[in-house]
């Protein structure tokens, strides 16, 4: 049996795992669930999450039985307990994305690459512009890592009683919005001091070593701002993702309706 069908049976056994105990065991270590669609800033929350519940992260490792952050791209399920699930910006997970799908970075994301450029075959891969609008339809047609749409992730979860952690709140007012998600999920008052350490710590500046905006293609933490999708979308690439995912974007409050379809970036 050669060394690829051994790893792919392995991470496929490591995925099952890490399902059953998602949706059985949560309320009994207790674990607790970080669940996004990718490119959300899962891994991010996760890291500072763990920090301050002292709790492990295993992160890319086997999952052990005991109490742990659980992190991946899962959809509602009513067994889960101590669930936070993640939202940004589908706009800005679109271009965020395309980097991650389009470049290899520091993630061991080659494989997707791989994949992804044997898939879509553009002609210049830095004109993500020109790129955008096949890529969107792409994402939302071929359901594969992760088996769901941005639009379904968020229909699955929306209004659901979970605590829910934006993408831009934790950019703007990081303190803020760990308290609340804390304070809703373990029923606690969260140590303001601890959680200071923990913004500074975990910052895009400390993590990334560069300033947010200064983007770095080739890293899994490209660039760490909020609404730069305007910096990369065409009058098309609008269109297409209003028509697959318009009605989300509304629902999550980034648009109060359709007519940001024709505004002029």
């Amino acid at each position: 049996m050669g060394k690829t069908v051994i790893q792919t049976l392995k991470t496929k056994f490591e995925g099952l795992t890490r399902l059953l105990m998602v949706t059985c065991l949560s309320k009994a270590f207790p674990l607790y669930i970080v669940t996004e669609y990718p490119k959300s800033g899962g891994s991010w929350v996760s890291q500072m999450l763990s920090d301050y519940l002292n709790v492990p992260f295993p992160r890319n490792q086997f999952p052990k039985l005991q109490s742990s952050i659980m992190h991946g791209h899962y959809l509602y399920s009513p067994t889960m307990k101590n669930v936070f699930v993640v939202l940004r910006d589908g706009r800005d997970i679109m271009v965020s994305f395309y980097y991650h799908c389009l470049f290899k970075n520091d993630k061991f994301n080659s494989r997707l690459v791989e994949i992804t450029r044997r898939n879509l075959q553009f002609d210049d891969y830095d004109d993500i512009k020109s790129n955008l609008p096949k890529f969107i339809e792409y994402k939302f047609t071929h359901k594969k890592r992760p088996r769901f749409t941005w639009s379904e992730f968020i229909s699955s979860w929306i209004n659901r009683d979970v605590s829910f952690i934006r993408y831009e709140n934790l950019l703007q007012n990081p303190i803020e919005e760990l308290r609340k998600a804390i304070h809703e999920v373990c029923n606690l008052e969260p140590d303001e001091i601890r959680l200071k350490q923990i913004d500074e710590k975990y910052s895009f500046k400390n993590l990334a070593k560069r300033n947010p905006g200064k983007e770095d293609k080739h890293s899994f933490l490209r660039k760490g701002i909020v609404g730069d999708w305007r910096n990369h979308f065409s009058k098309e690439a609008m269109q297409i993702f209003d028509k697959f995912a318009g009605k989300e974007l509304i629902k999550l409050g980034y648009e109060v309706d359709e007519s940001w379809v024709e505004r002029e970036l």
